[in-house]
């Protein structure tokens, strides 16, 4: 593992961490930390927010005055300064430049050297957030001399392994969903580009006359209408009583007008697909255009409704909604493919298909055809109606003779008529289509029912009044049957004839050509603008979810400078181990490879004694415990396999964090029961230091969870000046034999490491909105990709749907990914809304309520582990009240979380973060006056 304990490249808006230790560089580097400098000024911060944290050797503050100044060349600077200093310090000497209130010192004494530095790390993470930093700062700024001793607990809150990796998995699934095919419809879709697919006419457009009257087109079409309304104004005077009767309709000529009709439609029908055949392409060009005016169809102006400009961001606002509505990619892609196979034109060429339907040759066919006149019904009824009438007439005594055969007569005389004055024939008698009106049947029933009706009144012999009546009845009704008849005869022959038809057909051949010179001749721009741009839109979005896909892994490098943090090669990669190819390396040391204080080491660490192993309570079960469960430590999910810097082999193995680096392992009690000055002796490993440290350390915990080793006291325990129980820290120490110098050396290279025992870790299987938050945030990084093609679309939708978007999709999914890595429950990136974030418990799945109990706590100093050695207890300034401490916690856990009442009662200086792995409190205790020498770099010999 890489011995850095700073990142490379800070988090957004962190603070800038850089490292001059000695041991973080090649001794034979000379410019090595005036390198670090010259890298942390060139990382760009704001001009009123420019924070560094440096880490550094407390023996070298005052030799580095120039790299600290040099850290303000661009502008007043914030620098907080952890400094580390060695067991044996019992002075600090810094310059003017780390005085309060631009600069602060923490002093961490005893540990953080060598292996252990590693457990910087997580201290360094959190010190970075801005929130945190700029709080300390103002503490150190209220403590003497600006220089603490920290005393520290972190809670962090994260997820396990698989809870990562299926998240993940689930999320890139869910945005970009199955390969579909091209959707049948393209939905609903925007006014401006509905416009382009229903083939609607814009309503500027409705008065607009396509057909001047003075053109070749619309003189024709003013023939045809002319032609139907001579053809319906003669209809009009044919078919009434005065069509039979008088000479109204004697120069009606029905039969030519319907012809000059049909010639007329032809003729149009003709016009309009020599137009649709001129101009057909599926661009029309501006020669083509003027053959159209030449013609008489003349092409308004480009309507209100719908422009060129305004067809791209209708298709990004389209777009946009389809994939903030959580649509995958494909499907969006699918429908963007569907609006544009709608809105390609496909030319006037292509619509003379439709023309054909329209008014085809059939049609025409039966507009010329003759049909015949019939008029009268079926013959046996009309020749028994005309018996009966003349029957009826034929009573009259004596004059029935005569009266009778009479209305026969009339009757046959009106058929007749009928059939002279047809309307499907013309005047002079050119056009002629024949026809029948039972003349003959009427004439025979006539004469027979008159006979009748005279033997029966001359045997009867009515009264002359009722003989009056019967003769005027049945004259009447011969009349009025025979007007019936003729009306019934004239629309029977109109409707089959069918003029009207030949309007309609008119009609739909000029809604036909308004359609074509809108859609296929106005509009031919717009709509292969439109259709470019879906179809490049459509490539776009399946080429990032190809790209999402086919996604691996963070291209990125570590933070902290590891070859492969995240498992994407080597043993970690598909079908290997992930960290456990490389355990057996000699020197490969790992922060992911620690185990707690009291594990027995393997390998060159086996023989190390550690004297301090049963000096915490329950050691002796803890490391039994870890000794089962150290093979299982570099399990997991191969491809997430060392997904962070420090998250360990604890928390895949289920292990209990152990004492840290720079933590002490505590008195051994059993030796003469060693006590604190001022405090109980520490209770067995049954029980907990000085009551319940935590408040209902039985509760519920998190998800693959379990509660921490119990902290020591904390800075008010040894305020009182006592030393350390037992003197000295206790050193691990060889076996005697004539390895024991060469094994203690490996072991210091390559012996796994404790977990700092202030930093207690919570891992959870993912609360019910991760999935969901992470589709939110690629979703919204989708959307910013597509952000910068609009233009190009705009510009060039042809070649737009080429653009190379691998790399911005590849530069997201890194950056989502790695904040799944490093800080599940963080709030949104920079630059965008923080909206109805989810909190981290339904982030992470891990409850917020030890964090509440740490709070709750208030000034507990048990619950805060210094971060000194008990020799340095006497350097500590005594003065009541002079503490300051710093508590924080990340603002996901306290926005929406179920169960608000746990934030009860919370102190206002809580310090809500931005980052959302990590809570807890610092407490920064003072020293004493003569501890801290502030000097000038000339008094030292400095350059």
């Amino acid at each position: 593992m890489s011995p850095r304990v700073v990142p490379e490249q800070p988090a957004p808006g962190h603070a800038v961490c850089l490292d001059l230790r000695a041991e973080a560089y090649d001794p034979e580097d000379h410019h090595a930390a005036e390198d670090a400098v010259r890298r942390a000024l060139a990382v760009p911060q704001a001009a009123d927010e420019r924070r560094f944290l440096v880490v550094d050797d407390a023996d070298r503050l005052v030799g580095h005055q120039l790299l600290h100044e040099r850290l303000s060349s661009y502008g007043p600077a914030h620098v907080v300064c952890l400094a580390v200093g060695a067991p044996g310090e019992r002075n600090l000497r810094r310059t003017l430049t780390l005085r309060p209130p631009a600069a602060g010192v923490l002093w961490l004494l005893d540990g953080f050297r060598g292996p252990d530095a590693a457990a910087l790390r997580p201290l360094v993470e959190v010190l970075a957030t801005p929130e945190v930093f700029d709080a300390v700062l103002r503490a150190l700024a209220r403590v003497a001399g600006g220089v603490a001793v920290p005393a520290v607990r972190i809670l962090e809150h994260d997820l396990s392994d698989e809870a990562r990796a299926r998240a993940w998995r689930q999320a890139v699934e869910a945005l970009t969903g199955p390969d579909v095919p091209v959707a049948a419809t393209a939905g609903t879709v925007p006014g401006e580009l509905a416009l382009l697919l229903d083939e609607a006419v814009p309503g500027s457009l409705s008065g607009h006359d396509w057909l001047p009257a003075h053109g070749r087109a619309g003189s024709r079409l003013l023939a045809c209408r002319r032609a139907l309304d001579d053809a319906l104004d003669g209809y009009a005077r044919v078919r009434g009583p005065a069509g039979l009767l008088t000479t109204a309709g004697r120069d009606t000529d029905l039969p030519g007008d319907i012809e000059r009709l049909a010639g007329a439609l032809r003729e149009f029908r003709g016009t309009v697909a020599d137009a649709f055949a001129l101009a057909g392409g599926t661009r029309p060009s501006v020669e083509e255009r003027g053959l159209l005016a030449d013609r008489g169809i003349q092409l308004p102006e480009m309507p209100r409704e719908i422009t060129r400009t305004g067809i791209v961001p209708a298709l990004r606002d389209h777009t946009q909604e389809l994939i903030g509505r959580r649509l995958p990619l494909r499907s969006v892609a699918a429908r963007l493919a569907a609006l544009a196979a709608r809105s390609a034109p496909a030319g006037s060429a292509a619509r003379r298909a439709t023309l054909d339907a329209v008014c085809g040759p059939d049609r025409l066919a039966r507009l010329d055809a003759r049909y015949p006149f019939r008029a009268g019904g079926p013959r046996l009824l009309a020749a028994l109606v005309t018996g009966v009438l003349a029957l009826l007439a034929g009573l009259w005594p004596g004059a029935g003779w005569a009266f009778g055969p009479a209305v026969g007569l009339l009757a046959a005389a009106l058929a007749l008529l009928m059939l002279r004055r047809r309307p499907n024939r013309s005047p002079d008698g050119r056009l002629d289509g024949g026809g029948s009106t039972g003349s003959g049947p009427r004439l025979v029933g006539g004469l027979v029912g008159g006979c009748a009706g005279a033997a029966v009144g001359q045997a009867l012999g009515p009264p002359l009044w009722a003989a009056a009546t019967a003769l005027a009845v049945a004259v009447a009704a011969v009349v009025l049957l025979a007007l019936r008849d003729w009306t019934l005869g004239v629309d029977d022959w109109w409707e089959r004839a069918d003029p009207e038809d030949a309007g309609r057909a008119l009609d739909e051949i000029h809604a036909l050509l308004v359609t074509a010179a809108v859609h296929d001749w106005l509009f031919a721009d717009v709509r292969h603008h439109c259709s470019d741009g879906a179809g490049a839109v459509a490539r776009l979005l399946r080429g990032l979810a190809a790209t999402a896909d086919a996604y691996a892994g963070p291209a990125v490098p570590d933070p902290y400078g590891n070859p492969d943090p995240y498992g994407t090669s080597g043993a970690g990669g598909p079908g290997g181990t992930g960290r456990a190819g490389g355990a057996g390396r000699a020197g490969d040391w790992d922060w992911d490879d620690w185990s707690d204080g009291g594990d027995p080491l393997d390998g060159a660490g086996a023989g190390v004694v550690w004297p301090d192993q049963h000096a915490w309570p329950g050691a002796d079960a803890h490391a039994g415990a870890e000794a089962r469960s150290g093979a299982d430590a570099s399990r997991g999910d191969a491809a997430w396999s060392g997904r962070h810097p420090w998250h360990g082999a604890d928390a895949r193995s289920g292990r209990q964090p152990g004492s840290g680096p720079g933590i002490p392992p505590g008195p051994d009690l059993s030796q003469d029961g060693g006590t604190w000055p001022g405090r109980e002796v520490w209770p067995d490993a049954d029980a907990t230091p000085g009551g319940d440290a935590w408040p209902g350390a039985d509760a519920r915990q998190g998800p693959g969870t379990r509660p921490g080793p119990e902290p020591r006291p904390g800075p008010d325990a040894w305020q009182d000046g006592a030393a350390w129980p037992g003197g000295e820290e206790p050193r691990p120490t060889a076996p005697a034999g004539p390895a024991s110098a060469s094994t203690a050396s490996a072991a210091t290279a390559s012996a796994p490491a404790a977990v700092p025992r202030w930093l207690e870790r919570r891992y959870g299987d993912g609360g019910p909105a991760l999935v969901d938050t992470l589709v939110t945030d690629l979703v919204e990084g989708v959307s910013a990709i597509l952000d910068g093609c609009w233009a190009g679309v705009e510009r060039d939708p042809g070649n737009a749907g080429r653009l190379p978007l691998d790399a911005p999709m590849t530069a997201l999914l890194d950056e989502t990914r790695v904040r799944l890595e490093r800080d599940a429950a963080a709030s949104p990136p920079p630059g965008r809304e923080r909206g109805e974030r989810p909190d981290a418990a339904r982030l992470t799945g891990v409850a917020p309520d030890g964090v509440a109990r740490l709070l709750a706590a208030d000034d507990d100093t048990r619950l805060t582990v210094p971060l000194c050695g008990p020799e340095h207890l006497r350097l500590l300034s005594h003065e009541p009240g002079a503490v300051r401490r710093v508590r924080f916690v990340p603002e996901t856990m306290r926005r929406g979380t179920t169960g608000d009442d746990i934030w009860r009662g919370t102190a206002e200086d809580v310090v809500w973060t931005d980052a959302g792995r990590h809570a807890g409190v610092l407490r920064l205790v003072p020293l004493r006056a003569d501890v801290v020498h502030t000097v000038l770099a000339e008094e030292d010999g400095a350059p």
